[in-house]
């Protein structure tokens, strides 16, 4: 399988580069995620598919960058089927109707097959798609080389959900991965393993910040993140926040009010 790197044209702070989509030709011609609906993007798809009909959009997850380009591929490709995995409190805003997609589904895409492997925490219907003969991964947001994932807790991002997902594909064993933001990642199991261990040792700062008497998301942000431009502090908070909820979860602490606090062993 040799998918073709389609770049959606978006920029930007919360997209860095901006997103890649990934075009399998063949008998199913199928492109994994659908953008932002930028005029570009839209004639790089057209100019890859070479003549093709577009059959379907995978989608990896609901967040804006991933899914809010599917009505403008409908109205330039009509027939396109749209798939991802439920997400009702979003899906209704990107105007386009939504097959299912359901953990371990088998679908045909380009000349073979790919799996649906669902992958929560980025986004609570976040999934990849792994071709077990090739042991590549579509991954989505799931990895980015080079920095780490955002986890939106305003946004129903959740920090165990996220470790369990990384320890899943771990055991799949992938040798190449295709991600929606950087370069392709061709040591995923390396890349993995030091993300789990990164949020784990962000998780022992928040016990501390938590023990020197930071009480809100903002303090302990501010403790841990100290080099942060003005501009990505809100997704530090939204970061601490979830693993604040994952120690909640974990018993080791607990929330009155606005204030949260450790529970020590």
């Amino acid at each position: 399988m040799n998918p073709i790197a389609l770049h959606a044209g978006n920029p930007g702070p919360m997209t860095g580069d901006g997103n890649w989509t990934w075009l399998i030709p063949g008998r199913v011609p199928t492109l994994i995620d659908a953008g932002t609906g930028v005029g570009e993007h839209l004639d790089a798809l057209e100019s890859a598919l070479g003549g093709a009909k577009l059959a379907q959009v995978l989608v990896t997850h609901g967040h804006s960058d991933h899914a809010s380009g599917a009505a403008a591929i409908a109205g330039r490709m009509p027939g396109v089927r749209f798939l991802k995995k439920p997400w009702p409190a979003r899906d209704d805003r990107w105007g386009v109707e939504w097959s299912p997609l359901r953990d371990g589904d088998a679908i045909a895409v380009g000349d073979t097959f790919v799996t649906t492997v669902g992958t929560p925490g980025h986004a609570p219907d976040h999934v990849c798609f792994w071709h077990p003969e090739s042991r590549m991964l579509f991954g989505g947001d799931l990895a980015i080389e080079g920095t780490t994932v955002w986890l939106p807790s305003s946004l129903d991002g959740d920090l165990h959900a996220y470790l369990k997902s990384l320890e899943r594909v771990l055991a799949l064993d992938p040798i190449r991965v295709f991600p929606a933001h950087g370069e392709v990642i061709d040591d995923p199991g390396t890349l993995l393993r030091n993300y789990i261990d990164h949020r784990l040792k962000r998780e022992e700062q928040v016990i501390e910040a938590l023990r020197s008497g930071d009480t809100s998301p903002e303090a302990i942000a501010g403790r841990i993140y100290t080099r942060l431009r003005d501009d990505l502090r809100s997704r530090a908070v939204e970061t601490v926040i979830s693993h604040l909820k994952k120690l909640e979860q974990d018993g080791r602490a607990h929330r009155s009010e606005l204030a949260w606090h450790i529970i020590e062993p």
